[in-house]
């Protein structure tokens, strides 16, 4: 659709409205906010409809932030379903269920607010602003659980609106908008792009960029994905982001990786992009480059080093399991540290980064391995990143100990870094394994180090 001349057009149409609604452009108050909202449920007319809906999102968008939290409470207690009339169909089903009853029961249980968003989102930025609405939503849930409600209706209506069908894969270069380069450098939040000199290698024709894009939001990518065409799978960060390496022809290239891969939308968190992105990309780039052999990711470990520090009574890494897991190596750290105990020893070297990275690559390795595959949430792996991947259908290729060790990645993984392998003829098979058991698919490399863990921790 071409956006320009549909937003000229409902601006027209809305501008007609303004003459009848007689709106005089100052800022309502919040009982008059509320009050436009409820007359644009009221079923108005199209000029007028839209003429409330454009002025709904303009208050919006001009809504400080201490203002927010009424406006979302009032979505919460005066929009929400009609107790009486849900118990009412609900009773009229359970006496006589049949296609108009169930009709009649879903339509009370769906709340007046979700239409209100169907409204607004008429308007032009109508759907930007109701996702920088459910930023805030997100923002204050911790504090207002309560209004989960009205972030279920949000999901349910993004989900329809955000679907695999509506969106646009594009592939972005130098030559691409200084608009969108612009976002790509704000939204990077794996490996920070230092000014335009890196984005530029990181846009050579060795590298590829691609991202989603929405027709609503022609200006602003929903994720992007980062991809390096290399000979091999690379074990540590500097041959991806060293912006004086070679420039290789891509042509020679015989794997692609897939280094960062960013959401950048904030009130579509938990609207999923990512498994549909990479594997586009990846049929994609198969086709331009039939000599790929490899698509693999680097990947950080984010939850793994507080996992590693936790000494609460819950904490997966108990003392019993880490003297255990480290029993090749208490010799070692008990020198280095001086601590008698090697669970003690360890916890006061990882401090340490210079000690770690002379004497405890190994270690690291195998503590990695074991967060990995045996610390879980529920029935399924705790870290994210390995989640996002191995639901996917990527299996776990490698551990590189010591494959990023800026501050950054310290902080949170002690330098650990992943590659992540999506066999193109396996994706399905492990995606399915994965999501019926919970087991991670791992190389064969890594299988056998994985069954030994495995028994250590069972043990602990």
């Amino acid at each position: 659709m071409n956006r320009p001349w549909w937003n000229r057009m409902i601006h027209s149409v809305a501008d007609k409205g303004r003459d009848l609604l007689n709106i005089n452009g100052s800022a309502p108050s919040s009982k008059e906010l509320r009050q436009l909202c409820e007359e644009l449920l009221t079923g108005a007319g199209e000029a007028r409809g839209t003429a409330l809906a454009r002025e709904v999102v303009r208050v919006l968008e001009s809504m400080h932030g201490n203002a927010w939290p009424g406006f979302l409470e009032m979505l919460h207690e005066h929009m929400g379903p009609n107790p009486k009339r849900v118990m009412e169909a609900v009773e009229a089903y359970r006496k006589e269920p049949g296609p108009e009853t169930l009709i009649q029961l879903t339509r009370s249980v769906e709340s007046p607010r979700q239409e209100l968003f169907r409204r607004i989102n008429l308007s032009p930025n109508g759907t930007l602003q109701l996702v920088r609405l459910r930023e805030h939503l997100l923002r204050t849930l911790k504090d207002r659980p309560h209004l989960k409600s009205v972030d279920a209706d949000l999901q349910h209506l993004f989900r329809a609106w955000f679907n695999r069908g509506f969106l646009e894969l594009k592939h972005i270069d130098w030559s691409s908008p200084a608009l969108i380069l612009e976002k790509l450098v704000n939204y990077e939040s794996v490996h920070a792009i230092h000014g335009w000199r890196d984005l530029r290698r990181r846009l050579e024709r060795d590298r590829r960029c691609y991202a989603f894009f929405h027709p609503a939001l022609p200006d602003e990518p929903l994720i992007f994905v980062e991809v390096a065409l290399m000979r091999g799978i690379p074990d540590n960060a500097g041959l991806l982001l060293n912006r004086k390496a070679e420039i290789l022809d891509p042509e020679q290239a015989d794997s692609a990786i897939f280094y960062s891969i960013n959401n950048c939308q904030f009130g579509l968190r938990g609207i999923s992009f990512g498994n549909f992105l990479i594997k586009q990309v990846t049929t994609d780039l198969k086709q331009e480059l039939p000599g790929l052999k490899n698509f693999a990711t680097f990947s950080p470990v984010p939850g793994f080093a507080e996992t590693l520090r936790r000494t609460d009574d819950k904490a997966p890494f108990t003392p019993e399991r880490l003297r255990a897991l480290l029993a090749d190596h208490e010799d070692t750290i008990r020198e280095v540290s001086g601590k008698k105990d090697p669970a003690e020893g360890l916890r006061a070297l990882l401090d340490k980064p210079e000690v770690v990275r002379t004497h405890l690559a190994d270690v690291l390795e195998t503590l990695a391995l074991a967060y990995l595959t045996l610390v879980r949430r529920g029935k399924t792996v705790f870290d994210p990143v390995a989640l996002f991947h191995l639901s996917n259908g990527a299996h776990l290729e490698r551990i590189n100990p010591l494959g990023d060790c800026s501050k950054e990645r310290w902080d949170a993984s002690f330098g650990v870094m992943v590659n992540y392998v999506y066999e193109v003829d396996n994706v399905e098979r492990n995606h399915e394994k994965f999501v019926d058991s919970g087991k991670v698919n791992l190389s064969k490399q890594l299988q056998k180090k994985s069954k030994a863990i495995r028994e250590v921790w069972k043990g602990g």
